[in-house]
Parts: C-alpha cells; sequence; structure tokens
C-alpha cells in the first residue's frame, strides 16, 4: 500500500476584485502516489501549488475536488488519526518555545502525542544520539544557531515514530555546513526507519542530495514525475569538460565545442551531445592536443530544472 495516494485533486480560492468574486485554481487536478520509505522532492516554482498541495496532505485544508489518503486515513476528515502518524518540518515557522530549552519543549509535545514520561525520555535519547545533538537539548532555544535549532526542530518532528515527515524548505537560511549536515540527518531517518519523505525545496542540492524521486508542479499541474537520475539523463543535451593541457594549444577548435572560460593551461568546455557524442570530442582531443588531465561532468541539476519549469505548457 502506498504511503500517500492522491487522485485529481483540485483547490479553488474565492477572491475579490474590482468588487467581483471569482475562483483561482492553486491545484488542478493533480494525481499520484508515494511509496512507503520512498523520498520524493515535490518542486515548483513560487505559486506552482506546492504548499496548498501539503496543507491539503496534512488536513489542514480541505480541497474543493477530488481525493486523497495519507497512510489510509483521508487528511481533511481524519486529521486527527493522521497526525499520530506524520511529522512536519517547517523552515520558517518553530514548533519549539523560545523561552525554553529543548527537552523541556519535547516533554511538553510527547504528552500532546500522549506518550508516557518513560517512552518519551527514552525517544528523546535515541534521537539525540541518532542526530548528534543531545548537548544541545539542554540549552535556551533562544540562544541557539540556527542550525542548532533546525538539529532540535527535527527531534521535534520525530519524537512519536511518523512514518511520514512532510518538509517545508527545511533548510532555508542555513549555512552550507549545516545545510548538509541535515540533508544527511533526513536520509538517515529514512534509511533506518523506512520513513516516507516528502520534500519542498528551492535548493537544488536539497532535491540532489535527499530526494530519489522528483515530481514538478506548475500552474497547478504536475509537468514531469521521474527518478531524479532519469530526469538527468533524458534531459541533459550538454556535458562539461574539464581539461588541463600540458602546454598551451593552439587555438582550440571542434565542431559542437564552446569554451565556456580558461585560465592558463586549463580549459572548461561544454559539448552539444544532441549533436555529436562525448566520445567523439574526447578521442579528438587526445589524438590532436597534449592532455595533462580530463574530466567529464554534468550540467547542475538547477540548469536542469529552469529547463523544465520555462518549457511550453499544454
Amino acid at each position: 500500500m502506498a504511503a500517500i495516494e492522491v487522485t485529481n485533486l483540485v483547490k479553488r480560492f474565492a477572491t475579490k476584485g474590482r468588487g467581483r468574486r471569482s475562483l483561482v485554481e492553486a491545484v488542478s487536478g493533480i494525481t499520484f502516489s508515494v511509496e512507503d520509505g520512498e523520498r520524493l522532492a515535490y518542486i515548483g516554482p513560487n505559486g506552482a501549488g506546492k504548499s496548498t498541495s501539503i496543507k491539503m496532505l496534512t488536513g489542514i485544508l480541505h480541497p474543493t475536488e477530488g481525493h486523497a489518503t495519507v497512510l489510509g486515513y483521508i487528511p481533511w476528515s481524519e486529521r486527527r488519526k493522521l497526525v499520530r502518524h506524520i511529522g512536519t518540518l517547517f523552515g520558517q515557522r518553530s514548533q519549539l518555545w523560545a523561552q525554553l530549552t529543548a527537552r523541556q519543549t519535547f516533554r511538553l509535545l510527547a504528552r500532546i502525542y500522549r506518550l508516557d514520561d518513560r517512552d518519551a525520555a527514552r525517544r528523546i535519547e535515541e534521537l539525540g544520539e541518532l542526530l548528534e545533538a543531545t548537548t544541545l537539548f539542554d540549552v535556551p532555544v533562544k540562544s541557539l544557531s540556527l542550525g542548532q535549532r533546525m538539529r532540535c526542530e527535527l527531534t521535534a518532528s520525530q519524537l512519536h515514530s511518523p512514518r511520514v515527515l512532510f518538509l517545508d524548505e527545511p533548510t532555508i537560511g542555513l549555512g552550507l555546513v549545516a545545510k548538509q549536515r541535515f540533508r544527511e540527518m533526513i536520509v538517515r531517518l529514512n534509511e533506518e526507519r523506512n520513513m516516507t519523505v516528502f520534500l519542498t525545496s528551492h535548493d537544488v542540492s536539497d532535491i540532489e542530495y535527499v530526494a530519489r524521486r522528483v515530481i514538478v508542479i506548475n500552474h497547478g499541474r504536475i509537468i514531469y514525475d521521474d527518478d531524479v537520475s532519469s530526469m538527468r539523463r533524458s534531459l541533459l543535451r550538454t556535458k562539461l569538460l574539464e581539461v588541463r593541457f600540458e602546454e598551451a594549444p593552439r587555438a582550440l577548435s571542434l565542431d559542437s565545442v564552446e569554451v565556456l572560460k580558461h585560465s592558463g593551461l586549463g580549459y572548461k568546455l561544454v559539448v552539444h551531445t544532441s549533436q555529436r557524442s562525448i566520445r567523439s570530442v574526447l578521442d579528438e582531443l587526445l589524438d590532436d592536443y597534449s592532455v595533462a588531465d580530463i574530466s567529464v561532468l554534468d550540467p547542475p541539476l538547477e540548469e536542469i530544472i529552469t529547463e523544465i519549469y520555462e518549457a511550453p505548457q499544454r
């Protein structure tokens, strides 16, 4: 059984403008499923319908039309039952009390989830070790850095051992090191607990490191759904070559190849693979030039996602 099932889900909002009421369709008949233990990135530009979708799947909003279940529960009519089995973490909204220590907040949340004191204490210690955050739990939340607070937020979201974790921009505002550490923690929770991860983020590195599958939504409609690795393969039309020559090359002129930049003996090239194979370019470089080192790279995932966003909508 899938962890999340969505069928023809629609959400319209009534708006007022110039004295007239009109309906705006934020989500337009989306259908998809997420398997138990899957790591999904649900992405799109601002206003695409991501947040509205999450609010319906967590029971905050009722849909206008369509059907959905999360762990077998209908979110908007069985929300009290559902919240015992899902966790949420929103990067710009805290579930911790600033004046309390994280541990004090955890105890309050444990009572909300009706965990007994002994079980709650055990889970707090287990999560502290798993997320390497135990030393942070007795510090007032207001004294924590953003990266430290997010580790405590993640702990709070896991107290009741949820089967699905919804993440909305979880790394926003974090530094590079804190972001990567947070991503590693999400993957660890998924692998060790078989927890389903439903991630929305504008940070391409979140998608690349955490997710195995990506759904792209735009104008309320799903426009792409595939594995992250397949997305790279199917949409890549270029490869990057980083070449270091043993001696300065004569004028570098190769069919279907552009020079992005060069400095001294180092060159960065773009190969248009729809026009010419990467193998033939490598052969020509190695046969005709004195090459000291060469690397073949994919373009950044961000470029591929931008291409999907900008594709004409059908």
